[in-house]
């Protein structure tokens, strides 16, 4: 992946107005579309997670999550197009050398999208499954993981692991961390849309099988197709969405 765009300066939204915060992301986003492409406008949204972040984190109590802890990695993951190419090139890219290392990630996610694919968000929790790239702990996408992932972050490890071992329902998540993921994605969403591309939300595990599986979806998908419908999550979410974009069109 190239170096990151220059992302909009990080703003406080309780300042700002959530709103205000959209419509700046999404125009950023989708100048950014038009001018550099879609794995700059993903650089550019993770770059915009991080320093946004740290502002709203201010004053709040730290997170917990730490390398080594993946206790919260059997939750279902959702990711955008761009984020499945993305790590569908990774995976590509990767798999000689670590294979060499006895891994084989690919194999991983094949075997996980099986034992997981269709089942609701509780059902997963149940079978207590990790993502296919925890690896004695280690997220070895940690860098590219997608927004729902960056989103999700903990202020106490131990009710992490109390909740993934069904001790505990309730877990002391990092509401920053969240509201900022949330208008980062759906200003990414809103931008995808305007430009014509497919722009809802997929499960990633089965997503990225399909991207592995047809080496021109990413292709296809830059022309308006959607290669990853079998993958589509949050379905009944997306009308609303739309309504919500179209109105908040500058």
């Amino acid at each position: 992946m190239g170096e990151n765009p220059a992302a909009p300066p990080a703003v406080d939204t309780a300042e700002q107005g959530a709103e205000d915060f959209f419509r700046q992301q999404r125009a950023a986003f989708a100048h950014t579309l038009a001018t550099q492409g879609t794995e700059a406008t993903l650089l550019q949204a993770w770059d915009s997670f991080d320093g946004n972040v740290a502002i709203q984190c201010e004053g709040q109590p730290p997170v917990d999550c730490a390398k080594g802890c993946a206790a919260c990695c059997a939750l279902r993951v959702t990711a955008l197009a761009p984020e499945v190419f993305v790590l569908a090139d990774y995976l590509r890219a990767t798999a000689p050398a670590l294979q060499r290392h006895g891994i084989d990630l690919i194999g991983a996610v094949r075997e996980a999208d099986a034992a997981t694919r269709g089942l609701h968000e509780a059902a997963r929790v149940a079978a207590r499954r990790r993502c296919a790239f925890v690896v004695k702990g280690v997220c070895l996408i940690h860098r590219a993981r997608p927004l729902s992932c960056r989103g999700h972050a903990s202020h106490d490890r131990r009710a992490c692991a109390d909740a993934a071992a069904g001790r505990v329902n309730e877990v002391p998540y990092s509401g920053p961390h969240r509201m900022v993921r949330l208008l980062l994605q759906a200003a990414l969403q809103a931008a995808l849309r305007d430009d014509g591309k497919a722009w809802g939300a997929y499960e990633l595990h089965h997503a990225l099988v399909l991207a592995l599986d047809r080496p021109d979806a990413q292709a296809a998908w830059a022309l308006g197709e959607d290669p990853l419908t079998e993958a589509a999550a949050e379905v009944e979410l997306r009308d609303v969405m739309a309504a919500g974009f179209d109105e908040m069109r500058d």
